[in-house]
C-alpha cells in the first residue's frame, strides 16, 4: 500500500496519506536548495528536482570550543561582534546529519514524497507539476503537531533564454580566499562584504528576457543560509545556490573553498546539458581557478557559451601566460578580464 501512495506522490495526484509525512524530532530541521524548473512539453508539465539536508544544530558550548581551538581564534583576542559572529557562524558546521529521514513536501495543492536522506542528511527527488509562469515556493509537509514552516523555492528555466552562472567568493562577496587566515576571518568573524558594483551590474542585467541566475561556489553548503541572506539583503537577483558538501570533522577548515576545478564543472556541465538551447555568461575571478575551468567548458560547449568574465584579484593582465593559456581556442571576444563592473557595457558584448 505504501509503495502505491508514493507512487500516487510522484505524479502529483491525490492528498499525502497519514504516514505521508515528514517526521522530525523537535530538535531537527530541514533545509532546502532553491532548484530550476524545466518544462517537458510532450506532457505539458514541469519538473524539477527538490534537494535539501536534514541535521540537527548542535547546542553544546564545548564543541564551540573546540572549533574555536582549531581555528585558532583565542579566546579574548576578538571584539564582541566577532565573538557574537563566530558563536552564530560556528554552530552552522557544529551540526549532526540526519540520517533515513523520508521527506515530503507541499506545492501548490499537490504534495510529493522527494526521498529519503542518506548518511551525510541530504535527500533528493523529482517531482512533476502543471503550470509554472513564475517562481513558487514549496514547504515540508509536517505532522499536524509541528507547526513550523522550513521552505525552498522552485525558478522555472525557459528552454530558451540566457543565464548567468555565478561564482561567490572574491566574485560577489569578499572572501580572500588566497590568504587562508583572511578567509578564515571574513568566513566566521565579520559580516559578509559585497564586491563593490557588482550587485548593480547583476541587476541591470534582469532586464534580459528568460534570464536566470545560477550561483555555484566551493563555499561549503553549511553557509548556504547567510549566503542567501547576504545576496537578498545586498540586493543580488534571486536564483539558485549550488555549495559543496563538506564535513569538517573530515577535513581540515584551510580546505573550506579548495578543489574548485573538481566540483564546479560537475555542477556546470548538468546544466548546460540539460538546457542545450540556452545561452550562458560564466562570471568568476581570477582568485583561483575559474579562468581555466570556464575556459575549458568554452571549448567544449562553445555554441552555449556566450561569455566570460574574469574579476581580476591577481593584478594579471590580459596578455598574462595564465589567461592565454586558460582560453586558448575562445574567441576573444567572448573572454575579458576586469577590475570594476563598470569596465563591463553589457553580458552580450
Amino acid at each position: 500500500m505504501k509503495r502505491l501512495v508514493i507512487f500516487a506522490l510522484l505524479l502529483g495526484v491525490g492528498r499525502v496519506a497519514a504516514e505521508g509525512f515528514t517526521q522530525l524530532k523537535a530538535d531537527e530541521q530541514i533545509v532546502f536548495y532553491p532548484t530550476v524548473a524545466q518544462r517537458v512539453p510532450e506532457r505539458n508539465v514541469w519538473r524539477a528536482e527538490i534537494r535539501g539536508s536534514v541535521f540537527e544544530p548542535e547546542k553544546a558550548r564545548v564543541s564551540v570550543a573546540a572549533l574555536r581551538k582549531a581555528l585558532e581564534f583565542k579566546a579574548g583576542k576578538l571584539t564582541a561582534a566577532e565573538e557574537e559572529i563566530f558563536s552564530r557562524r560556528a554552530r552552522l558546521f557544529l551540526v549532526d546529519h540526519e540520517r533515513r529521514k523520508e521527506v515530503f513536501v507541499r506545492l501548490g495543492t499537490n504534495e510529493f514524497f522527494v526521498g529519503k536522506s542518506g548518511a551525510d542528511g541530504n535527500f533528493s527527488g523529482q517531482i512533476e507539476f502543471p503550470n509554472m509562469p513564475a517562481p513558487i515556493s514549496f514547504s515540508a509537509v509536517l505532522s499536524l503537531k509541528d507547526q513550523r514552516q522550513f521552505t525552498g523555492q522552485v525558478f522555472p528555466l525557459a528552454e530558451e533564454g540566457m543565464s548567468v552562472i555565478s561564482d561567490i567568493d572574491d566574485t560577489i562577496k569578499i572572501t580572500e580566499v588566497r590568504d587562508s587566515q583572511a578567509t578564515l576571518r571574513n568566513t566566521f568573524l565579520r559580516e559578509f562584504q559585497p564586491v563593490p558594483g557588482m550587485a548593480q551590474f547583476y541587476r541591470s542585467a534582469t532586464n534580459e528576457q528568460n534570464i536566470g541566475f545560477h550561483y555555484v561556489s566551493a563555499s561549503p553548503w553549511q553557509l548556504y543560509e547567510p549566503l542567501t541572506a547576504f545576496a537578498a539583503s545586498n540586493g543580488f537577483p534571486s536564483g539558485t545556490f549550488t555549495l559543496k558538501q563538506f564535513r569538517w570533522k573530515d577535513r581540515s577548515f584551510l580546505s573550506l573553498f579548495a578543489d574548485p576545478e573538481q566540483y564546479k564543472p560537475a555542477v556546470i556541465e548538468p546544466l548546460l546539458k540539460q538546457f542545450p538551447k540556452r545561452l550562458f555568461v560564466l562570471i568568476g575571478d581570477s582568485g583561483e581557478r575559474d579562468p581555466e575551468i570556464y575556459g575549458a567548458l568554452a571549448r567544449k560547449f562553445p555554441e552555449q557559451i556566450l561569455r566570460i568574465l574574469i574579476r581580476d584579484v591577481t593584478n594579471e593582465t590580459v596578455e598574462a601566460t595564465r589567461y592565454q593559456q586558460a582560453f586558448r581556442g575562445v574567441p576573444v571576444e567572448k573572454w575579458q578580464i576586469f577590475r570594476e563592473p563598470g569596465e563591463i557595457k553589457c553580458l552580450c558584448e
